[in-house]
């Protein structure tokens, strides 16, 4: 009995330190789940804390991106508006240079305009000089005789004085010299309308003792036959009859063939030679310079010499009196134009002023394009910054959660 009553309490003892020691790891596996509870909610509120980190950054990386893609926007609506300036200065720049060119070419055009007036001037002085001259001779009939002018200083007094010889034939330049050898002496015969009153004129330098002088009643005048039907206008060298190389008013052609119509006018002295033996010297035959074969076979010529040219005076005051008014007509255009050209200049200088000022305009707008298109590059630049390292933040608590979720 004892001996199983100690066997009794050594299993007693036994159990109760069996109990004890499962106390114990009851006690230690409660403490470990504690831990392991203290552990999980370290945990879960660690991972809350990601997750809330992560919808933090999933946002920012959403407002990133969408204020990345507005940046974008910015960026290209001011490259564009940049672009636009640009152009705009370009083009203005074009048109400034156009400007200034055009200006050029209408200064050289001033010059060269103020150069041909000068040289104008200075002919039309010349010319208006020499016509003012001219007239001034012609109407003192300077070298005519003496009982000429006398009679001519009377012409306003009395109507029935028409003129003399040289102041009612016109001839061409190249026929002046033959029409001249032509007419001779009566080059200065005063014309009248009648005879009385070249009877009167006689009379009148008689009383006066001026001279002598021949006169030319047209109703006394009657055209004589003319050489137009003779054979002799055929031949080789024959230029032609001196009535015919004249230019008259209708009231004085039977004046000129008077004076004219029994002349023939020969290009050169051969021919005449020619002509003149063929007809058996009965023709009155006058060569284009100046030498003259007269009925019977005598010739006159040599160095023509004819100081007093009545007839090219008068060709002359014509051709001047034209030639002063072209070029008076002439510098007047040009000066009109020269005026013409300078508002011109002034016109396009405004147009230069405004493109400068336009220019200035567009390139201070330019400046600020490019300043705000730096800064709006600055900031897409923090942005993706931003962006990139939210971006990279979320990938690591990404992988943060991945590691707490596996153990």
């Amino acid at each position: 009995a004892q001996r199983v009553h100690e066997e009794i309490l050594a299993e007693i003892e036994r159990i109760t330190a069996e109990i004890e020691n499962r106390q114990n790891s009851i006690f230690e596996i409660l403490n470990e789940k504690s831990t392991i509870n203290a552990d999980n909610q370290k945990y879960k509120t660690m991972l809350e804390q990601l997750n809330i980190r992560k919808a933090e950054l999933s946002s920012r990386i959403i407002r990133g991106k969408s204020e990345e893609s507005a940046q974008d926007s910015v960026i290209r609506t001011q490259t564009g508006q940049l672009d636009t300036a640009n152009e705009a200065i370009k083009k203005l720049t074009e048109q400034i240079e156009q400007g200034n060119a055009e200006v050029v070419h209408l200064k050289e055009q001033i010059a060269k305009g103020s150069s041909e007036i000068d040289k104008k001037q200075q002919q039309y002085h010349r010319e208006k000089s020499r016509l003012e001259s001219l007239v001034n001779i012609t109407e003192r009939y300077d070298g005519y005789g003496n009982s000429i002018r006398k009679i001519m200083e009377l012409k306003e007094q009395r109507p029935g004085i028409l003129g003399v010889i040289a102041d009612i034939v016109k001839v061409e330049r190249k026929y002046e010299t033959a029409i001249e050898t032509a007419l001779g002496g009566t080059i200065q015969n005063i014309v009248t309308d009648k005879e009385s009153t070249a009877k009167e004129l006689i009379a009148y330098l008689k009383q006066n003792k001026l001279g002598r002088a021949t006169f030319l009643p047209l109703n006394a005048i009657s055209g004589r036959n003319t050489l137009e039907k003779e054979p002799c206008i055929k031949e080789n060298g024959v230029i032609g009859i001196a009535s015919n190389l004249v230019r008259v008013s209708f009231e004085y052609e039977n004046l000129a063939r008077y004076l004219l119509g029994r002349i023939l006018v020969v290009d050169n002295i051969d021919n005449a030679l020619l002509i003149a033996k063929k007809y058996k010297y009965s023709l009155r035959i006058v060569t284009l310079e100046g030498e003259q074969l007269n009925p019977g076979g005598s010739m006159t010529g040599g160095a023509f010499k004819n100081s007093s040219n009545l007839l090219g005076r008068r060709r002359e005051i014509e051709e001047l009196k034209k030639s002063v008014s072209e070029l008076s007509k002439s510098s007047t255009e040009l000066k009109a134009k020269i005026a013409d050209n300078r508002a011109k200049i002034a016109s396009v200088r405004e147009l230069i002023d405004a493109d400068n000022k336009a220019n200035r305009e567009v390139s201070l707008a330019v400046n600020t394009e490019q300043m705000n298109l730096n800064q709006a590059k600055q900031k897409l630049s923090e942005i993706r910054i931003i962006y990139d390292k939210d971006k990279a933040e979320t990938t690591e608590i990404d992988r943060q959660i991945e590691l707490k979720m596996g153990k």
